[in-house]
């Protein structure tokens, strides 16, 4: 889906340099907007994107913006577009990183990396600005991207290159009268988008620390959930196009999961994560719907998948994801691993069942026309189609190359030891 953007093309050549600053709406970007005009001496064009992280109307956004000095704001709906063309291929590698965190900040900063860019050469900007730290992993990702993109773009980012540190930013705000409050102080630092949301900081940087129940937003304590919910998706090529029967868009595939999973308690992350610039995060995440897809995704393939064709895609897949995490998204590599994933979906088409409860998505039926699992070969019962006759002979070919090896280890001395122990009579 095209992004909506809210602000026309300026045709005329600014007389100042440019600065396109990706912005939240909130209290840090909103004073880099006037911090960064008084350093530089740069006009600010502030870019919003919306990956369905809720909050605030963008219209309400894009005024602030205006307000607190910019001279154009750009704005985005650019929800469809990151659950069709970032959070599937994410679905259809299985990426999980570290095996637990299915990339929610990594997969929304290359679609803001898109618009950043297409807004820098919309408005004639020389800069690009964002408002990471310097310990981070999305300072790599915003500018690994843009330059990807764009590699006569500039990149600044005020916390870490302007000293725009929160203390001064709230005494900037009371100064100059910027409409944000400034008094409440979250102690968390929380990321959020339709794929998931993540916190980190505050006391939980105290990895002894257990989460309290103010962290969490996207679910529901699993301790006391309601009725097990049965739920079918159905699969084409690997994208999920229904659910319980009914059509649905990616986007409204992870929103519809993102309630019914996020009632059970579903998606709850806890990890010690290994961070790109070489340090230890503890980071807590919510992905509900993601992780109940990712599920799904997952048997779905073991139906489908020839099986060394499966084998080596999870290999693939932990290499994609790693990528991504690093923010390489654009690189070729990651171009090269998008094609081998996009040839194993061909059959991964049909339904999964599962059923929602208590903080656990558990599968309980599987069906595909595409499926490579034979009933009658299956089977134990009669009507068993395989000739088990066949079985001595492969295995007598399987292990002989095992077989030549030990009676070489034999015959040098260098046998398995046993042990001495004796073996307790039955």
């Amino acid at each position: 889906m095209t992004a909506t953007q809210t602000q026309p093309e300026s045709t005329t050549s600014p007389k100042k340099d440019r600065v396109v600053l990706a912005y939240s709406g909130g209290l840090d970007t909103s004073v880099a907007i006037g911090w960064i005009g008084e350093r530089t001496g740069a006009e600010v064009i502030a870019v919003a994107v919306d990956v369905g992280q809720g909050g605030e109307d963008l219209e309400v956004v894009r005024q602030r913006a205006l307000d607190c000095g910019a001279v154009e704001a750009y704005v985005a709906d650019a929800r469809d577009e990151f659950a069709e063309e970032y959070c599937m291929p994410a679905l259809r590698a299985n990426a999980l990183y570290m095996d637990a965190y299915p990339l929610v900040s990594a997969l929304s900063r290359p679609v803001i990396v898109k618009h950043l860019v297409r807004a820098a050469r919309q408005f004639g900007a020389t800069t690009v600005a964002h408002g990471c730290t310097g310990k981070g992993n999305d300072q790599v990702r915003f500018e690994v991207g843009i330059t990807s993109l764009a590699p006569d773009v500039r990149c600044i980012a005020p916390v870490r290159d302007l000293a725009l540190t929160r203390d001064v930013a709230i005494e900037y705000a009371n100064k100059h009268d910027l409409p944000i409050a400034t008094t409440k102080h979250n102690p968390f630092s929380i990321d959020q988008n339709v794929w998931g949301r993540a916190i980190e900081t505050g006391f939980l940087e105290d990895i002894w620390n257990a989460p309290t129940k103010d962290v969490f937003n996207y679910t529901d304590d699993p301790t006391y959930p309601p009725a097990p919910d049965e739920v079918v998706i159905s699969f084409a090529q690997g994208v999920p196009v229904a659910i319980d029967g009914q059509k649905v868009t990616p986007l409204q595939a992870i929103q519809e999961l993102n309630r019914r999973a996020g009632a059970q308690g579903i998606g709850r992350i806890d990890i010690v994560e290994d961070r790109l610039v070489g340090i230890k995060s503890r980071e807590v995440y919510e992905a509900p719907g993601a992780m109940v897809l990712i599920a799904a995704h997952k048997e779905l393939e073991n139906v489908t998948l020839e099986r060394e064709q499966a084998r080596f895609k999870r290999g693939i897949g932990q290499r994609w994801t790693e990528l991504v995490y690093d923010g390489q998204w654009f690189s070729p590599l990651k171009k090269s691993l998008d094609a081998f994933i996009d040839d194993t979906q061909r059959y991964v088409s049909g339904d999964i069942r599962l059923v929602l409860h208590g903080g656990r998505a558990t599968v309980t039926g599987r069906r595909s026309e595409q499926s490579l699992y034979d009933f009658n070969l299956a089977t134990y019962d009669t009507g068993d189609a395989y000739d088990q006759s066949q079985s001595k002979g492969f295995i007598e070919i399987f292990g002989m190359t095992s077989k030549l090896a030990a009676a070489r280890d034999v015959k040098f001395g260098n046998g398995v030891e046993l042990g001495t122990g004796d073996l307790a009579a039955e």
